[in-house]
């Protein structure tokens, strides 16, 4: 009877297979590392977000997040590695609104498709981008910035964490909102790029409060205006772009986290949950406060229309701005 119990239970997971179904057994998983692919060097926000997570994610699913950078193509790079990635729950993204929403409108050659090349987990939050200048530079509001390059098109740099980032397309929409024109100075990443702009090899950069808010905190940079319709409530003295001169002006920056798509639902659904619990922890909110992200619990179908949205509102901007990328 054993024998025969046997038998009969490899054939129907044989027959699940030649469905084409894939057997999985929630309790198995994870069994090895999981590998969290940040696509941009470290220091950046994607990067300290992920660490923060997953310190706190490997112990609860009783395994190890190994945090791997790939930066490079604003986040193409990395995204592309992740969407070719085994669809088996042991590789995550850091996707962001440059490589997940930006990207496609702007390279003719990505190697994914933002939407359908993945599985949304969780939205980690979304937080706006502020423009800062050296602590020795000689502008000190935005408006001083704009008249300097009226005066003089193409000569004040501007850093981002590489091109068709959010901080690139935040320069270009300036650009293009003010009647100015700006060089682009593209980096592999937000850490390298706010390190020239503290140098001052470079005048300015748009980036995210999680990683300018540090170095505004401590000197290193000024803080000239936030990307945000309203005054940041830890920046309540820095002036929004709109305030500034450019009316109209928004870009808000977001983090998510995916998985390739194909991915077994209840994996995702067990890494949406435990994520969840980790953002709502007292100690990470007060972390993703002081860093200006603001925490948006989604569920993973309002992540997918909140994706798809963002897409479309920036294939938009780019059209209107007639940016293009090789």
């Amino acid at each position: 009877m054993k024998r025969r119990s046997l038998i009969h239970s490899a054939a129907a997971a044989a027959a699940v297979s030649a469905l084409g179904l894939p057997v999985f057994a929630q309790d198995k998983w994870p069994s090895k590392p999981i590998t969290y692919i940040v696509p941009f060097p470290a220091g950046g926000t994607t990067d300290i977000l992920s660490r923060l997570i997953g310190q706190k994610l490997g112990p609860v699913l009783g395994t190890t997040i190994v945090v791997d950078n790939r930066g490079g193509a604003g986040g193409g790079i990395g995204s592309e590695l992740a969407a070719r990635a085994p669809a088996d729950g042991y590789t995550l993204v850091g996707g962001t609104v440059s490589s997940h929403a930006i990207n496609v409108s702007l390279y003719p050659k990505l190697g994914y498709d933002p939407v359908k090349s993945f599985s949304p987990v969780v939205l980690i939050g979304s937080n706006p981008v502020v423009l800062v200048v050296g602590a020795n530079s000689p502008y000190k509001t935005l408006q001083d910035v704009l008249a300097a390059a009226k005066a003089k098109p193409r000569t004040i740099s501007s850093a981002s964490a590489g091109s068709g980032t959010s901080q690139h397309l935040s320069l270009e929409l300036l650009g293009y909102k003010s009647g100015t024109q700006f060089i682009h100075v593209p980096y592999k990443g937000s850490g390298p790029a706010i390190q020239d702009v503290i140098g001052g090899q470079v005048d300015m950069m748009f980036d995210t409060t999680v990683v300018a808010g540090p170095h505004i905190q401590s000197g290193k940079v000024r803080a000239l205006a936030v990307t945000s319709a309203k005054r940041l409530e830890s920046l309540p003295n820095v002036p929004t772009v709109a305030e500034s001169g450019v009316p109209g002006f928004e870009v808000t920056s977001w983090q998510a986290i995916f998985v390739p798509a194909g991915t077994p639902k209840p994996i995702i659904d067990r890494l949406h949950t435990e994520i969840l619990k980790i953002i709502a922890q007292p100690e990470m909110q007060e972390r993703l406060k002081a860093l200006g992200m603001q925490p948006t619990p989604l569920t993973t179908d309002q992540v997918t229309a909140f994706q798809k949205a963002e897409v479309e509102k920036w294939a938009q901007v780019i059209k209107a701005a007639n940016i293009k990328l090789d």
